[in-house]
Order: C-alpha cells, then sequence, then structure tokens
C-alpha cells in the first residue's frame, strides 16, 4: 500500500498515510484528488506534499466550480521529467486541464491567480495547453528554487534533499521529512567531495549541485522505486 507523507505546517509535524491509489487525498475537499491522480507518471509508492498546497487546490477548486483533469503533478527527483529545483519534486505543484478548452484553461488561471494561495502561477503564454499552480514555501537559498536548510528543518524540502542524497549514495536514513543527525551528516560528506565548504548547510551551491547531479538520474541501488 503507497505511503504518503503531508507536513503540517500548524503543528510542524510530518503525517503519515497508508491510503489506497483509489482513496482521496487527506485535506482535499469531495474528493476532487485521488492518491493515483497526485502520482501522475511517478513510478513510486511513496510521496510526500504540504497541506498548504491541498489547502490551496480546494481554493482553486471552488472558485473555478468545475471538474480540473490534471496529468502531473507529483515527482521524485531521480525520476527527473522537469527542471532541477521544481516544485513538483517537493509535491507542491500542479500542471492542470490538458483536456480542457482554452476558455476553460483561462477561467482555471484567473481561479488560481486569484485565490492568492498559490506561490506562482505561471502565465498562460508559457503554458498554452496547461496550468501550472504551485505553493511555493519558505525564501528560496538562489533566485528560484528551495530554501536554505539546516538540521532542525522539517517539511517537503527535507524529503527533497534525503531523496537526492539517497540517490546519489550519500546516504543519511530513510525518507522521512525531519532534518536530523544523520542528514546533516550526509550533507557534509555530500558537500566535501563536491568542493563546497562542509558545514551541513543546504543553500544554493549545494542546491544546484545536488539537482545537477541527482535530477533525473534514475532508479539507482539506493532508491526504492
Amino acid at each position: 500500500m503507497p505511503t504518503l507523507y503531508v507536513y503540517n505546517n500548524l503543528t510542524n509535524e510530518v503525517e503519515r498515510y497508508n491510503k489506497g491509489w483509489n482513496d482521496g487525498m487527506p485535506y482535499v475537499e469531495g474528493r476532487t484528488m485521488t492518491m493515483d491522480e497526485f502520482r501522475g507518471s511517478s513510478c513510486t509508492n511513496t510521496l510526500w506534499t504540504d497541506r498548504r498546497a491541498l489547502l490551496a487546490w480546494n481554493q482553486t477548486r471552488e472558485a473555478y466550480g468545475a471538474p480540473m483533469p490534471f496529468m502531473f503533478a507529483f515527482k521524485r527527483p531521480w525520476e527527473g521529467g522537469h527542471s532541477g529545483m521544481s516544485q513538483h519534486y517537493a509535491g507542491t505543484a500542479f500542471d492542470v486541464g490538458q483536456t480542457l478548452t482554452a476558455a476553460q484553461r483561462q477561467r482555471i488561471w484567473t481561479a488560481a491567480n486569484n485565490t492568492g494561495a498559490w506561490g506562482y502561477v505561471e502565465p498562460l503564454s508559457m503554458t498554452p495547453t496547461w496550468v501550472h499552480m504551485d505553493r511555493r514555501i519558505g525564501t528560496p537559498a538562489c533566485a528560484a528554487g528551495y530554501p536554505l536548510l539546516r538540521k532542525g528543518a522539517k517539511g517537503v524540502y527535507v524529503f527533497v534533499l534525503q531523496d537526492l542524497l539517497n540517490a546519489l549514495g550519500f546516504t543519511g536514513g530513510g525518507l522521512d521529512g525531519v532534518f536530523g543527525n544523520g542528514v546533516e551528516a550526509a550533507v557534509r560528506r555530500f558537500q566535501a567531495a563536491n568542493g563546497i565548504t562542509a558545514d551541513g548547510v543546504v543553500g544554493c551551491s549545494t542546491w544546484q549541485r545536488l539537482a545537477e547531479l541527482g535530477v533525473g538520474v534514475g532508479n539507482t541501488a539506493t532508491v526504492n522505486c
């Protein structure tokens, strides 16, 4: 049975759910998104997202007032398919409306943009056959991308970090979304091996190198699809 982790910002805890692929996502109202829809084309049985992204979905779905079919949501970074620090790898991005008309996509875009719940709603000129919306969380360490992380952090970006480190052989434990001692040690080893100051803090240079080496590397001995 698949496992879904949801970071709850109200409690600062990572919640774990074991649900079937046809079950609705937690926090999603009216079963407008199933586990399988969220997984999309990923081969994984382990997924993660943030409560705020699911609530943003609810707001947009209510404002649009009709089904929002989608083809792309979650993807693990080593599977590739998106840019280096894509919010799809964090489980907080949705590409919707591929089977709808241009007018319907315009309505979705307007609904998503007007909620103010998303960190970014991509201009339709950049996505002519879909609507991209993502719930970015925190200040990016680079001009765009993921926030700076250090020991004690929790949430979706820690999952991305753990997954990339594991894929590259710098294992610091399993996938739990918690930046503990094992993750910090793995980060230091990765930094030292790549000519980055080994301070255990994941800033712009570390994220860029992780993405360069890990995104799209494929299923390796230290990840499990």
